[in-house]
């Protein structure tokens, strides 16, 4: 995994920043690249998906010009992509930044691949059984993933907070860790932790007022709409990724699926996709207060680059006071 700055003071801090969907996590860590010199890393589940520009919000093509940004587009939508590839693809993009002398600012919201990456995670030996997973796979065809996630919610009350109703691939895996440890998942990861050596990192975190963050939301669904996700979607589809592959879980895919399908109208998916990111963000806002050591960054109206001039400032000064906007 390369993690051994952990214990280095001459080697730089990786910079990290999260935060719910929709916040604006990206366009300040571009900000922060360009005032500092650095790459961004992607911490974000869906990015990693060929072909899936729009719906996942992944840096545009005037903000990679800007900043090299890594780990995104790194597979097919069809393909299966987990928290230990993530692992291995972010760690070494890590090691080329440094490589070329610069800063590794890893950017996202997928707050499992954050901590799998920034605690440095054993995830090589995470228990697994066939028939037990198989097993939750036929109840959940038999039952529907709202069942999986009542049985879910009744022994990992964490985990169920944070994964999605519809995420049955996550959900069967929360429940086979379960039934083969005895432990919930979230124990099973804080046990992977103990005496490994994590990055060297500070951690931001940024937020706003729920009402605000689901207006951004909002806003950004509909910004998404008239950027022409519909048409992506549909492309999707014509190139052979049925509604049920791994990458059409990220939010919003599968809503327009049903459009492109006849099933609904474009007003309510855009309807349905709102409602289920804004749970999302607060989901991720669940996960980000159980894991510790992320400053809060309340940012209100601040612009991007305003927020990236305070997180450069307080890595200079190494000012650990909470930062105001």
């Amino acid at each position: 995994m390369g993690t051994r700055d952990a214990t280095n003071g001459s080697v730089e801090p990786i910079i990290a920043i999260g935060g719910p969907t929709g916040v604006g996590k990206t366009a300040v860590a571009v900000c922060l690249a360009e005032a500092i010199g650095g790459e961004l890393v992607s911490a974000d589940s869906m990015a990693v998906y060929r072909g899936m520009n729009i719906g996942t919000a992944k840096p545009t093509e005037e903000e990679r010009r800007r900043v090299p940004c890594h780990v995104i587009d790194v597979v097919e939508p069809d393909a299966t992509f987990n928290a230990a590839l993530f692992q291995e693809s972010a760690a070494a993009a890590i090691r080329g930044i440094r490589a070329r002398g610069r800063r590794p600012i890893v950017v996202g919201g997928t707050g499992f691949y954050l901590r799998a990456l920034l605690d440095d995670l054993d995830l090589s030996h995470a228990p697994a059984d066939e028939a037990v997973r198989n097993r939750w796979l036929e109840y959940g065809r038999i039952y529907g993933s709202a069942a999986l996630h009542l049985r879910l919610a009744a022994v990992d009350s964490v985990a169920a907070q944070r994964l999605h109703p519809n995420d049955t691939v996550r959900l069967v895996r929360a429940l086979e860790v379960f039934e083969v440890t005895g432990k919930p998942m979230t124990q099973v990861h804080a046990d992977a932790a103990r005496g490994r050596k994590p990055y060297h990192a500070v951690r931001y975190l940024l937020t706003m007022p729920l009402p605000a963050l689901d207006e951004r939301i909002n806003a950004r669904v509909d910004a998404m709409l008239a950027a022409g996700w519909l048409d992506e979607v549909r492309g999707l589809r014509q190139s052979g990724y049925s509604a049920d592959c791994p990458g059409m879980r990220a939010l919003g895919y599968m809503d327009l699926c049903r459009v492109v399908d006849g099933v609904c109208t474009v007003q309510e998916a855009a309807e349905m996709t709102k409602r289920a990111t804004r749970r999302f963000a607060r989901r991720q806002l669940t996960w980000f207060r159980s894991d510790q050591g992320w400053e809060w960054l309340d940012i209100c109206d601040s612009a991007a680059d305003e927020i990236a001039q305070v997180i450069a400032g307080r890595m200079v000064n190494n000012n650990p006071a909470r930062a105001a906007f």
